[in-house]
């Protein structure tokens, strides 16, 4: 008599959708975090998310783990650094004064 060949149920879920001792025993298979074990999926329709594979005995898991994207940010980072606009420009004025040299009697500047 042969044993039936039981192939494992493959699920996609989120990780915030496992119950909460699942979740527990994913945190205990990655305690470094998900960075290295994270992988890329493509969906047909040109959108992606990543996820971490997690097996039970009666389950393989893909678990999709959520990332921020901040594909901008080098773009605002590089605005501000080149901003050849000096700000506070029109605030600056000439007083026709020569900074270079010094004062005789700077008492002479006080208010009062």
């Amino acid at each position: 008599m042969t044993t039936p060949n039981k192939a494992k149920k493959h699920i996609v879920t989120s990780f915030h959708n496992l119950p909460a001792e699942l979740q527990e025993a994913v945190r205990e298979k990655y305690p470094m975090g998900f960075t290295d074990a994270m992988m890329r999926v493509d969906k047909p329709n040109g959108d992606f998310f990543y996820a971490v594979p997690f097996d039970t005995d009666e389950v393989a898991y893909l678990v999709k783990i959520d990332v921020k994207i901040d594909d901008h940010a080098q773009d605002d980072d590089d605005k501000d650094y080149y901003d050849d606009e000096i700000k506070g420009a029109d605030e600056i004025q000439d007083d026709g004064s020569d900074e270079t040299e010094p004062r005789e009697n700077e008492d002479d500047d006080v208010d009062i």
